[in-house]
């Protein structure tokens, strides 16, 4: 008596639909390939270039199990969906990210050698030679340092540490400026004597 009553009360399409939901079975093959993209995207450095979105796709996979723990499997399958999706985000973020990083990081070495050259040019040219003898000497160590620090930033960009190479460079550039504020300008105009 009691089962027919309660089947008198709910509608028969929410009976079927109740049924179906229940006998469904987990998603497993979603989750798996979730777990494939989540490790994907690691790969491809998403913890480091792409945290927000790798963290979203852990989230939802974490969410996804916890479904199927309870037997919710349509929601577990929405959740496993969504991690999959959320980590190829992650890993074309990552790849972006990493490639303009490094574009500017690139950009920015070949500028702060460029600057080493002509410093170095001025401090070695006919305009250096009328610098006096302990400021040349100061300005050479100091631009041997600067080199040595060019090579550590090359080994970060090498390590995908671009955030350690971007410190760098600034010590760099502003290295350079400094030797640069203690050098003539270039090659002086000569006075009205010196021309006759």
């Amino acid at each position: 008596m009691r089962v027919s009553t309660w089947r008198a009360k709910v509608p028969s399409g929410l009976v079927i639909a109740l049924l179906a939901v229940s006998c469904a079975s987990p998603p497993h093959k979603e989750i798996e390939q979730a777990r494939s993209a989540i490790d994907a995207a690691r790969a491809a450095g998403a913890e480091r270039f792409a945290a927000t979105e790798y963290a979203s796709a852990k989230d939802a996979l974490g969410l996804a199990t916890d479904a199927v723990a309870g037997r919710d499997y349509r929601l577990a399958l929405n959740y496993a969906l969504e991690s999959r999706e959320q980590a190829e985000d992650a890993a074309r973020a990552a790849t972006e990210a990493r490639a303009r990083l490094r574009g500017e990081t690139e950009a920015s070495i070949a500028e702060s050698t460029t600057l080493l050259s002509d410093t170095r040019a001025r401090l070695e040219g006919a305009a250096g030679a009328r610098i006096p003898r302990r400021t040349r000497q100061a300005a050479q160590q100091a631009l041997t340092g600067l080199e040595a620090h060019l090579q550590k930033v090359d080994a970060a960009v090498q390590a995908e540490d671009y955030e350690a190479a971007k410190r760098l460079l600034i010590e760099v550039k502003e290295g350079l400026q400094r030797v640069g504020a203690t050098l003539p300008k270039g090659p002086t105009a000569q006075s009205p004597r010196q021309r006759r």
